[in-house]
Order: C-alpha cells, then sequence, then structure tokens
C-alpha cells in the first residue's frame, strides 16, 4: 500500500530503505553503484535548493539535481527540459551544488 509519495534522489531512497530494514541486496547495490554524494551532502543541496523558492524547481528536478550533480548549463538544461530556467536561476541552482557538494 502506498502511504506517500514524494521526489527521492537515490542517496535518499537507499537510506529510506536502510531505515526500512529492506534486506533487497541486489537492489542496494544497484543503487550504490550510481550515488555520487553521501546523504549529508545530499540533504544540504535539497534544503538550499528548497530555500531558494524558485516557483519552476518541482521536487522532481531537486531528486535528479542530487543524482546527477550537474556542473554546467547544458547539464542543468538536461534535466529542466520540461521549464525555461533564466540566467539568474541557472546560476543559483549550479552555484548551491557546488557549495554543498
Amino acid at each position: 500500500m502506498i502511504k506517500n509519495q514524494e521526489s527521492l534522489s537515490m542517496i535518499e531512497a537507499l537510506e529510506l530503505m536502510k531505515k526500512a530494514e529492506s534486506e533487497n541486496i541486489e537492489l542496494n547495490g544497484f543503487i550504490k553503484k550510481f550515488i555520487n554524494v553521501d546523504v549529508k551532502d545530499a540533504t544540504k543541496i535539497r534544503q538550499a535548493i528548497e530555500k531558494m523558492n524558485l516557483l519552476k524547481v518541482k521536487p522532481e528536478h531537486i531528486a535528479k539535481l542530487i543524482d546527477l550533480l550537474p556542473e554546467t548549463t547544458f547539464d542543468l538544461a538536461k534535466i529542466f527540459s520540461d521549464v525555461s530556467l533564466d540566467e539568474n536561476e541557472t546560476k543559483q541552482i549550479l552555484d548551491a551544488i557546488k557549495q554543498n557538494k
């Protein structure tokens, strides 16, 4: 049964599985292959981006930002393919990622 639906990055999903004492070793191992950041840094990135209160940035975008850690405007545009960010928003997001990873 689904109790709550929210967008999580891979590291956040892995931590949630650990808290739930999930013993799916194959899935845990698979997820770990793609994680580029630790839980503490992922939390800092999420909080920094949420504090910006940018209307165009959805929870799904934040999860992908944490997973992919874009470093350039080009990389960021791949995540925000459905939204057009202005130069200031782009700079704010990239700076938040850079400062918190």
